[in-house]
């Protein structure tokens, strides 16, 4: 099976492997060095001297862990959305009592920095702007730097990001833009099964969470650096997936993050250019701003875009993502995250290239 879908994503032979090992004692002496060993590492690929965090859950859970450590009821935030996964702080925020503005951009474009400065210029009493980096719903990659630049060095006010699909794949670096939390997952770029999310959490962040009255038990942060300072996870882990996120950490780190952004790029602009040879037409806007981890694709007029992702499966055991909410039926998306070669999302371009003809396209 080609799994071509924007996560869970194939993991490595040797990685799964590793999940197989027995057991051991998550309160003993060789999870205390795992779990030192690994959250050091994270740190680096999230290129943060602060603190780094493992939760066992979901990419979700480390977004509601971002906000519920640092905002209370009735805080006004900003969520600048782009998307599907872009939408989810709104409802995550408003679910804890805070007080949202909305900013929907339409779903292929990226935030408007100008539209958000005036936005924040307008409410000078908002204390954190959310903001996902990387919209697999569209294919589209947010310029985070410059918007980590207009909320921190403009208006001062928190930034918590969605880097679930972004970082270890994407560049993005936690303390050099002033990111105050960053929340991802372990079945994108990490090369890992789900069930795993990692969320850094810098000193600003830490003044927040001081304040904050938004109710926690199981996310909240303290914990987690209660039971770190004693070598220890504050609850139950997902301990096989510890021993695969020691190997994929060596192997990130072992080619170095530069050549991973890098090698994630080609296969990103390999997989853009093949997709428009077929005479096909990406779904962002600006292909600048076009995702190295995902691609999203128009459907064609007259192409039945159930038809197309059905036979992809049936016809050639190549599993794409169709389109969410709005862009159901709209677009389909081709996931390269983690090891994803050429050759991966050539097998891809074929099976659709064969397809394309039997489900309506005349191009």
């Amino acid at each position: 099976m080609n799994l071509r879908i924007p996560g869970p994503i194939p993991v490595p032979t040797d990685i799964l492997e590793d999940m197989s090992k027995p057991m051991i004692n998550h309160r003993g002496p060789e999870y205390k060095d795992l779990l030192l060993s690994t959250t050091d590492r994270l740190k680096r690929v999230f290129e943060t001297e602060g603190d780094v965090w493992i939760i066992t859950g979901s990419g979700t859970a480390a977004m509601e862990a971002a906000v519920v450590n640092t905002l209370s009821p009735g805080d006004k935030v900003v969520n600048a959305t782009i998307g599907v996964f872009g939408n989810r702080f709104t409802d995550i925020a408003e679910a804890f009592g805070a007080d949202v503005i909305t900013l929907d951009f339409p779903f292929g474009e990226v935030i408007d920095l100008d539209v958000l400065r005036k936005c924040l210029n307008d409410n000078p009493d908002v204390k954190a702007v959310t903001v996902t980096h990387n919209e697999t719903s569209t294919g589209v990659t947010n310029d985070l730097q410059s918007i980590a630049e207009v909320v921190k060095g403009e208006f001062d006010k928190l930034i918590l990001v969605d880097g679930i699909s972004s970082v270890a794949s994407i560049p993005m670096s936690a303390d050099a833009w002033g990111l105050d939390v960053v929340a991802t997952a372990s079945q994108k770029g990490w090369m890992l099964p789900p069930g795993f999310a990692f969320m850094s959490f810098n000193e600003r962040a830490w003044a927040a969470h001081a304040e904050s009255r938004m109710p926690k038990f199981y996310l909240d942060v303290a914990q987690y650096k209660k039971y770190y300072e004693i070598g220890q996870p504050p609850y139950t882990p997902a301990v096989s997936i510890m021993f695969a996120l020691d190997n994929a950490l060596d192997q990130l780190l072992s080619e170095g993050m530069g050549s991973v952004f890098e090698r994630h790029a080609a296969v990103g602009q390999f997989t853009r250019n093949g997709i428009k040879s077929l005479g096909l037409q990406l779904f962002p806007r600006d292909e600048r701003y076009a995702s190295n981890t995902v691609t999203a694709v128009t459907i064609p007029d007259g192409v039945d875009a159930t038809a197309l992702v059905g036979k992809l499966r049936t016809d050639h055991d190549v599993i794409v993502s169709g389109g969410q909410a709005s862009l159901a039926g709209q677009i389909f998306r081709i996931g390269h995250m983690g090891r994803t070669t050429e050759s991966d999302i050539q097998d891809t371009l074929d099976a659709i290239e064969n397809v394309l003809p039997k489900v309506g396209f005349n191009g």
